[in-house]
């Protein structure tokens, strides 16, 4: 018996990455790019030379650009794809997706419209079909490597994510599961725009001591934010939290840093942008962030200082003489009150 495919929708990185891990566990995994020459690279060079070059892609892979085929009769399909377009993808999506269907969110970001999480697009588009988010400090290539990478998979219904964590770990791709879905995206969407920051002041030439502190007070504006919405303060202490800040601040491969450093350098997000077929998430997930921050009354200073330098023409060094001046205060605060189920 064939075993079903296994549906990724998204060509870029972390999307191949998961296709490529998927046919290291003996599954069928059915990739689709929007892009139709990519589309084409894929199947005559068997790797993705925009977004994943020098990597195979697995020999079971098959790869098109008809949304409609790469969903026909996939039992789980995994959403990669960038946080502007995943609720169109998902409406795209939704009429083709059989009842039997898990859903899987891999985008880390916030709908730039509303400031949804993927979670909450997804369940109103498939309000019948199961949902589940992955997230961690996981970097695409080093995935695609096969090299030690732990993560999450979170899901309101724990059946769901433990379903999820059998099938899809390996030993050296081992997750855990969590309930708190709402806590898990936070930290993957807000870990973006801290490590903005953190390029810009390793731009600045700030040094190591700023980058800790923009690190640990960048946690802090993540979990006010987090708890104020309804999650765990927990999460925000495991791999969907301080781990994939940590990686995605420091680490070599962080497309986030690598804008802050272009912006720290003096180019502009435009331009910065117009450089890569990458996509910098925390780039609009800094708008986001502060809007539902501002629905709830939080300080989100780092976050709001990243904004302005991509959006309304503040300079880093601007930006850093703000945070700098900034009134003295105790490094423990009270948490503000919850306002929404851990698993929503």
């Amino acid at each position: 018996m064939t075993a079903a495919p296994v549906a990724v929708v998204g060509g870029g990185s972390w999307g191949s990455a998961l296709a490529v891990h998927l046919g290291r566990l003996g599954l069928v995994p059915r990739l689709w790019a929007r892009d139709a020459a990519l589309v084409g690279l894929i199947r005559s060079k068997r790797e993705n030379p925009w977004y994943l070059p020098d990597i195979p892609l697995p020999e079971t892979l098959s790869v098109t650009s008809d949304l409609a085929e790469a969903l026909d009769g996939a039992g789980l399909v995994i959403v990669a794809v960038p946080s502007h377009v995943f609720d169109a993808i998902m409406e795209a999506a939704a009429a083709r997706l059989g009842g039997g269907t898990t859903l899987l969110s891999a985008t880390k970001g916030l709908d730039p419209e509303r400031s949804r999480r993927m979670s909450e697009i997804a369940s109103a588009r498939c309000p019948a079909l199961p949902i589940a988010v992955l997230s961690g400090p996981t970097f695409a290539r080093e995935v695609a490597l096969g090299r030690p990478t732990a993560a999450v998979v979170a899901s309101a219904d724990p059946d769901v994510a433990t379903a999820l964590q059998h099938r899809l770990s390996s030993p050296e791709f081992r997750l855990y599961t969590n309930r708190d879905v709402l806590g898990v995206e936070i930290g993957g969407a807000l870990k973006n725009v801290m490590a903005i920051a953190t390029g810009i002041s390793d731009g600045l030439g700030l040094g190591e001591n700023a980058r800790a502190a923009l690190i640990t007070r960048g946690l802090a504006e993540i979990t006010r934010l987090g708890v104020a919405l309804g999650a765990s303060p927990a999460t925000f202490a495991g791999l969907a939290g301080i781990g994939d800040l940590v990686l995605t601040c420091t680490g070599s491969l962080s497309r986030n840093h690598a804008l802050g450093l272009a912006l720290a350098h003096g180019k502009t997000f435009e331009q910065a942008r117009g450089e890569t077929r990458m996509v910098a998430e925390g780039a609009r997930t800094s708008r986001s962030a502060t809007a539902l921050a501002r629905q709830k009354g939080v300080a989100l200073p780092i976050c709001q200082e990243v904004a302005a330098v991509l959006f309304e023409g503040k300079t880093p060094q601007e930006a850093l003489a703000t945070l700098l001046q900034r009134e003295y205060r105790a490094e423990e605060e009270p948490l503000p009150a919850t306002s929404a189920p851990r698993g929503h």
